[in-house]
């Protein structure tokens, strides 16, 4: 046969058929296994292979062949699978929790023009592998007779349905309330004379995990600097719904991972106008105390629930895009989010000057943009030092982040705007799908979490520990005293108490959060729709613990 001959054979709508869904299956086989993306034509090949063996697409015999069916049972449990994907590709760890927030919160004025491209490149994919199987279902008896068992394996296989599956059944049975039992109220037992400032620099997905110089390199090492000047926690894990921005800033702040209101919410269609009212956090707390707050941030607050969040737990000023855009000499010096970095920390050390020159103690919260994920947005005074960015490395804006952080500090510090200044660096949380993924993910992975200022000893400390650990040690570190060294569920690492991860493990206090809602409604008080159980049957079951609730542990005395 001829090289043309061969062509036109493979060109026949059987071959075009079992091409498509070869690349579909070895592209899906890449993304959730670790075979290398050069496996690929491989995979696709061995494919080929077994459908040329099969004959599959070849009809059967007239009598062995039932009538096809207009459409297959199997298309949604392909298309649902697209779309889990899709995510996969996208954010490396597909989150529902962050999925269904970001849909009630407001997704309006995001920065992901980056992924509009590889949307419209899987609606494609998914359109021709659509057609593709609908071909071969409709001209081989044998895949027709075993695809209803196919549709159902790939429907219960997904991980988006099982996710949604597990929530819906807490929802309906409510089991335990071992979260709830082990939240504990935020309370400032007593107050420092004299209380510091509080700066906070959130660092957009730069987790601690860039410190090994064998995988990144000095990416990191400007941090690791910074880190020698205080105190750097070792070991700070990503515990379940912590893993986005919103609930990365809601753990530290709050005590408590990001809940979202999901199917408690009571009015399923329309967007959030609070955002966890139910429990106070750290702006409550301060602004109680006299302080004046602030958070600025390069993206739009109207993102996410940015701005409802910080406006409805004590901040005065609540600054972002929108708000700083204008002050640009350039206003086209922005990136698909916002500002860059380096436009935002001179506008941040203008806020210094304006809360260092009233009375009494001020708190300044920001969020950098340098580090987002795929790629990150370096900024130009990053590229002046650091030469060309190649528009992929990671780790060129993992550098940039951390020296425009340290840039920052050395001015405030040089102006004076930082006596009696607390200063937390941290990772909002861990960096989701980017040019390092393969790297990152060969290894245990935690945030960053630095203090910095005066009375913090310097050294290091590794905890088994999580992001809701950072609200009560931030309140000790300034000189709080709080119940029992505990906020929310999380526990102060300047005390000796353990940790709920360090008495339980991060697996069973996952397992909690997708068994449980009553937490759940705490934090969405007065969001929920009222409950509709008896009131004798509330007491019982705030009192009684299920089998599958008992840990064995004492009853909490922190309440």
């Amino acid at each position: 046969m001829t090289i043309t001959a061969a062509l036109l054979a493979l060109a026949r709508p059987r071959w075009l058929s079992l091409l498509v869904i070869g690349l579909c299956l070895s592209h899906a086989t890449i993304l959730l296994t670790r075979v290398p993306h050069w496996g690929m034509p491989f995979l696709t090949l061995a494919w080929m292979g077994l459908g040329y063996t099969f004959r599959w697409g070849s009809p059967g015999p007239a009598s062995r062949s039932a009538p096809p069916r207009k459409w297959p049972w199997a298309l949604l449990p392909i298309a649902l699978w697209g779309l889990y994907l899709y995510l996969a590709q996208s954010f490396g760890i597909v989150d529902l929790s962050a999925v269904f927030f970001h849909l009630q919160a407001g997704m309006a004025d995001h920065g992901g023009v980056s992924r509009i491209g590889a949307a419209f490149f899987y609606t494609l994919s998914m359109a021709a592998l659509l057609v593709s199987f609908t071909w071969l279902i409709r001209h081989d008896h044998r895949w027709r007779r075993g695809e209803p068992l196919l549709a159902l394996v790939l429907l219960v296989s997904n991980p988006l349905l099982y996710g949604m599956g597990q929530r819906g059944a807490a929802i309906v049975t409510k089991p335990g309330a071992w979260l709830e039992r082990h939240y504990v109220e935020p309370v400032l037992l007593e107050s420092p004379r004299d209380p510091p400032n509080l700066l906070v620099l959130y660092l957009e997905s730069i987790e601690r995990t860039y410190a090994d110089r064998e995988r990144f390199g000095d990416a990191y090492a400007i941090l690791d600097q910074l880190g020698e000047r205080g105190l750097v926690f070792e070991g700070i894990q990503q515990v379940d719904n912590t893993g986005w921005t919103m609930a990365g800033m809601i753990a530290s702040q709050c005590g408590t991972p990001l809940m979202p209101a999901g199917l408690l919410h009571d009015r399923q269609f329309s967007p959030l106008d609070k955002v966890v009212p139910g429990v106070d956090c750290l702006g409550d707390l301060l602004s109680a105390q006299g302080y004046r707050l602030t958070y600025m941030g390069g993206a739009s607050v109207n993102f996410a629930g940015k701005g409802l969040f910080y406006e409805g737990h004590g901040f005065d000023n609540v600054l972002g895009r929108e708000e700083l855009q204008p002050r640009l000499d350039d206003p086209e010096y922005v990136n698909n989010w916002g500002l860059y970095d380096d436009s935002l920390y001179d506008y941040s050390l203008e806020e210094l000057r304006h809360l260092n020159a009233q009375d009494g103690p001020w708190g300044l919260v920001t969020l950098s943009l340098a580090g987002h994920a795929p790629y990150g947005y370096p900024a130009q005074a990053c590229l002046d030092r650091q030469g060309e960015f190649d528009g992929v490395d990671i780790l060129f804006s993992v550098e940039c982040s951390t020296w425009l952080a340290r840039d920052f500090l050395a001015r405030a510090e040089a102006e004076g705007l930082l006596d009696d200044t607390l200063v937390v660096i941290a990772s909002d949380h861990l960096t989701m799908r980017v040019s390092a993924w393969e790297q990152l993910i060969e290894g245990e992975r935690d945030n960053t979490f630095i203090l910095l200022g005066p009375g913090i000893p310097q050294g290091r400390q590794r905890r088994e520990a999580s992001m809701v650990d950072a609200f009560p040690t931030i309140l000790e570190a300034m000189g709080f005293t709080i119940d029992w060294h505990r906020a929310g569920l999380g526990v102060s690492l300047l005390s000796d108490e353990p940790t709920l991860l360090e008495e339980h493990g991060a697996e069973f206090f996952n397992a909690r959060m997708r068994e449980e809602i009553v937490l759940q409604e705490r934090l969405w008080e007065g969001l929920a729709p009222p409950s509709q159980a008896p009131e004798e049957e509330v007491i019982q079951e705030q009192v009684v613990e299920t089998p599958e609730d008992a840990t064995g542990e004492e009853p909490a005395q922190v309440q």
